[in-house]
């Protein structure tokens, strides 16, 4: 089990690994699943919008790609974040960078729990 941070083409900046780590491990076991190998991967638009483009055929800036690797109960995968789409939204929002990043990092992780999120009923 183990959870890794990485940064792509943008500048690494600071984050409380310990508490991103273990609020990461308690939302997956509120759930009943444990963690296995999950890669948060912070990058800029340009790069997110190659990935993309690439794997998904989507032509669009977005926040958050989760690439889903879990098999059973164990939890894993890689989840690419747009640290410029997490500052533009935080600005939108009215929220602190560190907040909307939070959200971001869990959002991604409920993307590996099973969560969807394209129709409204799901984003529910």
């Amino acid at each position: 089990m183990s959870i890794n941070f990485y940064f792509e083409e943008i500048e690494e900046f600071q984050l409380d690994l310990p508490k991103s780590k273990k609020w990461i491990k308690n939302t997956i076991k509120k759930e009943g699943r444990e963690p296995g190998e999950i890669t948060f991967i912070f990058c800029s638009d340009d790069y997110l919008l190659e990935i993309n483009k690439q794997y998904l055929d989507h032509d669009y800036y977005t926040d958050i790609i989760t690439f889903d690797y879990v098999e059973g109960k164990e939890i894993s995968g890689d989840i690419f974040i747009s640290v410029d789409r997490v500052k533009e939204n935080a600005a939108t929002f009215g929220v602190d960078f560190q907040n909307e990043l939070n959200r971001v990092l869990v959002h991604g992780v409920l993307h590996l729990l099973g969560y969807k999120d394209k129709s409204a009923d799901e984003k529910k």
